[in-house]
């Protein structure tokens, strides 16, 4: 069953087999005519009009739940578009074969608008880069539990400047999962995930920055280190510097993939409490990392990116670095209004000294904060509000740098990118350069 759940869905032999399969399917359908002589005589026009009609409506469809209603709260590809629009189609001369139809077409049909559907979503997938497996596009965990050794207190750990990397030490980081209690907010919390660097995983490791990420909505808190690729990314910065890296945690934020509490403190879950008392009070009970703000860190994507933006600005007693992957402009429930009311009950000021540039302008002018602002070149509905989120920063004093992954959109592979530029920036604001 595992080989089925790790089935690599974004290449390789499991995508072209599907896609070889919806396509004879497909032309099974168009070529073998329906045993009806009237419909026979009329196959060939009478599909080629049910797949435009069909595809018609799946681009209808589209650009009224993404683009009018913003369902989905991202501005879809046109890789996306184009394979829902082609499921659409196929699906549509599947529904008129049945009319009618012989023992086989009425057996066969059906089949082919399952694999039709699952081929649109497999595309959709590829176009975001999501789901890599089977196993994450369930929802299913990536990981097992995490095996933590007990700190028997930093006063012997090397430096980072002193470290030197022992024989023996691992060439890969650990991920696992962690249980961080709420015990001063009370939110519903699923497990955390955390990154140990190689050099954290020594007999003897030294205190390191931390880095706390957060996943989109709906998310969980695995995304970042898979969807996003932020685990290679810092295997390879801890290649290239004698296995130092961030200690990353990837809370959760959200309390189910469909909430959104926003990160702040609300009716809907003390999620800012949460990520800023509880999760930090873990950390450093649990984890080899320096206590000062100057190593601390949050980032996100999306969601999480605008998480990031808030936390961290509002609170430079906790972090000296952001990093923003495409977050928005504003805490949002898909409107204003709605936004309002269930957020912030109401209170229009609360809502907007809740905004990310209203934050930094109080806060300012920041010291010694590094951040860092990323969006995909393509991506229409984000990149105009990290641009002047990115100068609102720059105007409160911050260390600002705008990072824009060319030919992307709101993707894994802006974030993987955004990721990237933003970890070397900001491991070596924290000296893990050396």
């Amino acid at each position: 069953m595992n080989w089925l759940l790790n089935t690599n869905i974004l290449s390789g032999p499991a995508v072209v087999g599907t896609c070889i399969a919806a396509a004879l399917a497909f032309v099974l359908l168009v070529v073998l005519r329906p045993s009806n002589r009237w419909l026979r005589r009329r196959w060939t026009m009478t599909a080629a009009t049910a797949a435009v009609v069909a595809g018609l409506l799946g681009i209808g469809l589209t650009w009224l739940l993404a683009d009018h209603y913003n369902l989905f709260g991202v501005v879809l590809t046109a890789d996306s578009r184009m394979w829902i629009a082609l499921g659409f189609a196929a699906i549509g001369v599947a529904l008129v074969s049945l009319w009618r139809p012989t023992w086989r077409r009425a057996v066969a049909a059906p089949l082919a608008i399952v694999l039709f559907a699952l081929t649109a979503a497999m595309g959709v997938n590829i176009a975001f880069g999501q789901y890599p497996t089977v196993r994450l596009a369930l929802g299913m965990p990536a990981f097992g539990s995490a095996d933590l050794p007990s700190l028997d207190g930093n006063a012997d750990r090397p430096t980072i400047a002193d470290w030197t990397a022992p024989d023996g030490m691992p060439s890969t980081g650990e991920v696992g999962t962690v249980t961080i209690p709420a015990t001063a907010s009370g939110f519903t919390a699923r497990p955390a995930v955390i990154y140990r660097p190689p050099a954290a995983l020594t007999d003897n490791p030294p205190l390191l920055p931390v880095l706390i990420v957060l996943s989109g909505q709906p998310g969980q808190p695995q995304d970042p280190l898979i969807a996003a690729h932020l685990q290679q990314s810092l295997d390879a910065y801890a290649s290239a510097h004698d296995g130092l890296a961030p200690i990353v945690v990837s809370p959760d934020q959200l309390g189910s993939p469909d909430a959104n509490p926003m990160c702040i403190d609300s009716p809907l879950g003390n999620s800012a409490t949460y990520l800023t008392v509880d999760v930090p009070t873990w950390i450093k009970a649990n984890l080899p990392v320096l206590d000062a703000p100057d190593f601390w860190g949050i980032g996100g994507l999306s969601q999480g990116g605008t998480c990031s933006i808030q936390l961290g600005s509002a609170h430079p007693e906790l972090f000296s670095a952001i990093l923003d992957a495409s977050g928005e402009e504003f805490p949002s429930l898909g409107d204003e209004a709605t936004t309002i009311a269930q957020g912030f009950g109401g209170d229009r000021a609360a809502y907007e000294a809740a905004k990310p540039a209203a934050i930094m302008a109080a806060h300012a002018p920041y010291r010694d904060m590094t951040a860092v602002f990323g969006v995909g070149s393509n991506d229409a509905g984000f990149l105009p509000g990290v641009q002047r989120i990115y100068q609102a920063a720059q105007a409160a004093g911050m260390d600002a740098t705008y990072v824009e992954a060319q030919g992307s959109a709101h993707d894994a592979t802006s974030w993987t990118y955004i990721f990237q530029q933003g970890l070397e920036i900001i491991a070596d604001h924290w000296g893990l350069g050396r």
